[in-house]
């Protein structure tokens, strides 16, 4: 279904608009955007913010108490995958009401795909790392740093696999040393003890940096990609205040039991197979999360557009690390352990070093290289698994 739903994004959406538009990070909102969904029903009419609010804390502490402890593990398998779709479907239609609410509202299109849009479409991930950060920081903070290590190399190797990568120059001259700072900054932070909410608002402000930066760029240089994210977020507007209000609605209800269930499966599954919180958010949850981003990527290859497949995965990469972290830091703070996630931080930190190297050895990300990657990936992962058993000092 995912698949699905992300295929029509890029055979109807953001690649065919693009045509040979040179790909790079920018175009990553609107293309994690622009959704396929059915027309939304009326459902009720709520009159005050105030039920929005209370409904949505509601849903987040008190509405999901699952015995878990009592489960078969087939069931919570089972819940964990509901989890996920949740999650999933939940973030298309808050994107969906919040883009239609913003063009509502008369604010510039343009802005809207570049700031709401990338905002929405990272509430899976944000959703699930706030939920896991109290009981279980360690799974917020493995899921972080899992989906970037995902994303570059799983996702991005099977996308190689399936057809060579073209990279633009400033993909590499510009985004991915700006991601090569995030890293660095972002494992400072985390190696240091953990993150306050002072340094969840520093990174927050990063990526607000960033925004108004990608706005600059495209306003200025970027006139084809201006009329792409322009007429997909006009697109995605279509919807009247009251349903768009609705969808926020149902989105966020969505988002909470999606993350509260998913958390909750996953917490038990790691406790009966003796691993650590991390590991499950390193891989069950990273993974899970980072579906859409895979099928975006195998579409965007099945249409000839490769080199927009790497802009989208250095985009996510970003947004995990600024919006994601900075976002759950800012509200809670994530304590991280002694010790916790050193080896996975330095495997990220040295993907993304060598993602810069694969994109500047003449700017193809070959087979081969996505061989690479996917060896890599699969390295990391049993390097990490061998780590919780204590088979590795």
């Amino acid at each position: 279904m995912v698949g699905k739903t992300r295929e029509s994004v890029f055979l109807n959406g953001s690649v065919k608009l693009a045509g040979g538009l040179p790909g790079h990070s920018l175009l990553y909102p609107a293309n994690q955007a622009l959704c396929g969904l059915a027309n939304l029903k009326k459902i009720s009419q709520l009159n005050h913010k105030t039920d929005f609010l209370l409904l949505y804390s509601f849903m987040s502490h008190a509405l999901i108490s699952l015995a878990v402890a009592d489960m078969a593990v087939w069931l919570l398998v089972l819940i964990a995958f509901f989890g996920l779709v949740s999650l999933s479907a939940g973030g298309e239609v808050l994107t969906r009401g919040a883009v239609a609410l913003a063009v509502n509202c008369k604010i510039d299109p343009l802005f809207v795909g570049l700031t709401v849009v990338s905002i929405a479409t990272s509430m899976p991930e944000f959703s699930a790392s706030l939920m896991a950060v109290e009981a279980h920081p360690g799974m917020a903070l493995g899921n972080i740093l899992g989906s970037n290590i995902a994303n570059t190399g799983l996702i991005l190797g099977l996308a190689a696999l399936l057809s060579p990568l073209r990279i633009q120059m400033r993909l590499f001259k510009q985004e991915v040393p700006i991601l090569l700072f995030v890293t660095v900054l972002f494992g400072l932070l985390a190696l240091g003890g953990g993150f306050s909410r002072l340094e969840g608002g520093v990174l927050l402000f990063l990526v607000f940096l960033y925004f108004a930066y990608i706005v600059r760029r495209i306003r200025m240089d970027d006139s084809a990609v201006k009329q792409t994210l322009t007429e997909g977020t006009v697109s995605m507007g279509s919807l009247s205040t009251q349903v768009a209000l609705i969808a926020v609605l149902v989105g966020a209800v969505l988002l909470a039991l999606g993350a509260d269930v998913l958390v909750q499966s996953c917490a038990e599954l790691a406790l009966r197979m003796g691993v650590r919180d991390d590991f499950i958010g390193f891989t069950v949850l990273a993974v899970g999360t980072s579906l859409p981003e895979l099928a975006a990527a195998v579409a965007a290859v099945r249409a000839g557009q490769g080199d927009l497949c790497a802009g989208n995965i250095v985009g996510s990469n970003l947004f995990n690390l600024l919006l994601i972290g900075g976002g759950v830091a800012t509200l809670t703070g994530i304590p991280v352990e002694p010790g916790l996630l050193h080896f996975e931080y330095f495997a990220l930190l040295f993907l993304s070093l060598l993602l810069l190297w694969f994109f500047k050895s003449g700017r193809t990300v070959t087979r081969r290289e996505g061989v690479c990657l996917l060896f890599l990936y699969f390295a990391v992962v049993s390097l990490s698994a061998f780590g919780q058993f204590d088979f590795l000092p």
